[in-house]
Parts: C-alpha cells; structure tokens; sequence
C-alpha cells in the first residue's frame, strides 16, 4: 500500500464515520446482534462449523482462490483502497470468508470509515485470531480467520462507540451473501 493512500485514509476516518456511522447505542444492543447474527442468512442457508478446519496447500489455494483473494489472504497482502465494490454494499445480509465460506459479519456490524475498506464494529463470535503485525512503522493487530487461518485485515481501536473497534477489512477477503437470496 502506498504511504500517501494510508495517511489519506488515516486523516479522513475520523469525519467519515462520524456523518455515517450508526451501531446499536449500548453493549447489550451489540452482544444482542452478535448473538441474532444467524437472522441475516438467507432461509435455508447452511453455514459450516468454525470448529471444521480448512487445511489446503499453497497450490490448492492458488486453484480457489482469485489472485489478488491469494495475495490478501495466504500472503497477507492488503488491496488497493477504495477498490471493493463490498465497501457500498448496503443490502441486509452476511459477509463470509471469501476462502471457507464461514460467516464473519452481518450488514449491521458494518459501518462507512472513510478509509476505502470495508469496516465493520463487531464481529459473529469467535471467528478470528489475532496476531501482531509489525510490517508498518508502528505494530498493528492483524486478524486471521480461525477455520482456514486466512489474513482479513487489521483492528483498531478508532471504530464508533460503544465497542470502540475498527476490523478494516480487505473486501477480496469477503464475499456478501444478501438476506433475501438475490445474487451477491
């Protein structure tokens, strides 16, 4: 990423999330989204377990996945900002892991940050570990997807009240799945 993109993104967030943001006012109104997540999945959807591990090599990932989805996810890469069309998406729906298909965020946990990427404020319980990233200056929190250890993005802690969170997300990283069943 170039550094003029990230001071850019960086500079704007602020104001941005500030004119759009809208989560749920208290902790109780986030754990209850956290915990009603499964209402935003099309009706008869199948969601596989966090706990069914995806283990492919390199060369299997590389046939999955698009290139720049194997950048992001199996070399922890970062797109382009302002280049995922999920960073508009507003339809009521799930976000799932572009390589395994886990759900990881409803529509509702997604706010506009002004940074270009996909943010979100929460996420479904339980989906990501986390690790520290020292590629920039400063050490950042990266995310990784628990079922098939594919790097996301990073969190920080500029998100809108009450959780405080910014899970910036590469939109490569993700595929939307809308409520009412239309295409993605």
């Amino acid at each position: 990423m170039e550094r003029r993109t990230l001071l850019k993104a960086l500079l704007l967030a602020p104001l941005a999330r500030q004119a759009h943001a809208a989560p749920p006012k208290t902790m109780k109104g986030v754990e209850e989204l956290e915990k009603n997540w499964k209402s935003f999945l099309p009706s008869g959807a199948s969601v596989p377990s966090p706990s069914e591990p995806v283990k492919l090599s390199k060369d299997e990932w590389k046939k999955k996945l698009p290139a720049e989805s194997f950048h992001v996810m199996r070399e922890e890469g970062t797109e382009r900002a302002g280049t995922s069309p999920l960073n508009d998406e507003k339809r009521s729906g799930i976000f799932a892991c572009a390589g395994c298909g886990l759900p990881v965020f409803t529509s509702e946990m997604k706010f506009e940050s002004g940074t270009g990427w996909p943010s979100f404020f929460t996420t479904i319980p339980g989906v990501f570990e986390t690790k520290k990233d020292f590629h920039l200056i400063y050490p950042r929190t990266e995310y990784h997807f628990i079922r098939c250890g594919g790097h996301h993005g990073h969190l920080f802690d500029d998100g809108p009240p009450p959780t405080g969170k910014r899970y910036c997300n590469n939109g490569v990283a993700l595929r939307f799945i809308p409520k009412d069943g239309s295409k993605a």
